[in-house]
Formats: structure tokens, sequence, C-alpha cells
């Protein structure tokens, strides 16, 4: 490869590999840029220092749950209790994918996201942003009530609520019996807070 064809999608591609391979306390810039076929310094012209590009593939990470869930949330055809249903239960599937699927990198990420909290902070405003559509046009719809404070108040705490079910930290409890049913009690018991009465 030569120095013309580095894209900084083919270093944040090649970082995450060096990440999953060595985690993130032994993986350098060096050996991204081995693993890309350059010197370290081609992966410097576009990410300026390590801590730069360790953010820009957390950030890439957080923003494939964003994009997965957006669906969910920009498709206004549906119902809004269904398309709520549907991302609650799409964000914890997507979690306990990536915690048993990719064991080595969700562990990265965690470690990653601690060091970026603006990030995750980002991330996480990004999320509560689309719950906050789907409440909305609940609430216009008629399915649910008006929300007594804003909508982004009533998106945040459905987000708080659930965070057992999303936040790595309770990673470990994502495969214990009983764990589905304990998900889906606490969905049906938000959906229930939300409807108009």
């Amino acid at each position: 490869m030569t120095p013309e064809a580095l894209t900084p999608e083919r270093i944040l591609e090649a970082t995450e590999d060096v990440l999953r391979r060595y985690g993130p306390a032994k993986a350098t810039v060096v050996d991204v840029a081995r693993a890309l076929g350059v010197s370290h310094g081609s992966v410097y012209r576009h990410f300026r220092t390590k801590a730069a590009l360790r953010e820009a593939v957390t950030e890439r990470w957080l923003h494939r749950s964003e994009d997965m869930l957006a669906a969910y949330a920009d498709d206004r055809t549906g119902s809004a209790t269904a398309r709520l249903e549907s991302w609650l239960e799409r964000l914890f599937a997507a979690k306990r994918h990536k915690a048993g699927g990719d064991p080595e990198l969700f562990a990265t990420f965690g470690v990653l996201t601690e060091e970026h909290s603006g990030v995750v902070g980002r991330h996480i405003g990004t999320l509560v942003g689309q719950l906050a559509r789907i409440i909305e046009d609940g609430s216009a719809q008629g399915e649910f009530a008006a929300a007594e404070a804003d909508f982004t108040a009533a998106a945040r705490a459905v987000f708080d609520a659930t965070v057992r079910f999303h936040d790595p930290v309770y990673a470990a409890e994502w495969v214990l019996p009983g764990i589905e049913a304990e998900f889906t009690a606490v969905r049906n018991l938000l959906l229930s807070g939300l409807r108009a009465r």
C-alpha cells in the first residue's frame, strides 16, 4: 500500500484489528502502521496523536450503534409503541452480541470509552435524542401521554431505566438465565407508564 492510498477509514479498521489483537494497553501506533504497511508518520498525518486515533476509533464504534438505531427513530410510519419496543430490544441485542461475539474488542472499547468520556457523552446524547423523537411522535399520535416535562427528559428517564441492559458495566449479567424476562418486564413497565390514559 502506498501512503497516498491511506485513508482515515483504513487506519481505523486497522486500529480495531490491532486493538483486538494486543489490547488497549499494548497496542501502539507503530503496530497500526505495521499492519497497514506504512510508516507511523503516515498514520500521524491523519491522526495527530495516539489519543486522537483512539478517540476516533471509539467514536466510529459508537456510531455503528447510533446508525443502526436511527432507523427506529426516523421511520415515522409505524406506531411509536412498536418503534420504542424495537429500539430498546435492538439496543440490548446489539450490546449482548458485541459482548459475546467479540469479547476482546468489547473489553477494549470498555477501556477506551473510559478514556474518552466526551465521546461517550455525545453518544448518549444521540441515543436520548432518538428516544425523544419516538416519544414525541407517540405523544402526537395519541399513543403516549404528553410528557410532563419535555420529551428529552422523558427519553433520558427511559434510557436510565434500561441502563442495566445496555451499559457495558453490566455485561456479565447479560448471559444470566432470566435476563430476557427481566428486560421484558422493564420494557413493559416503561411502555405502560408512557401510554396515554
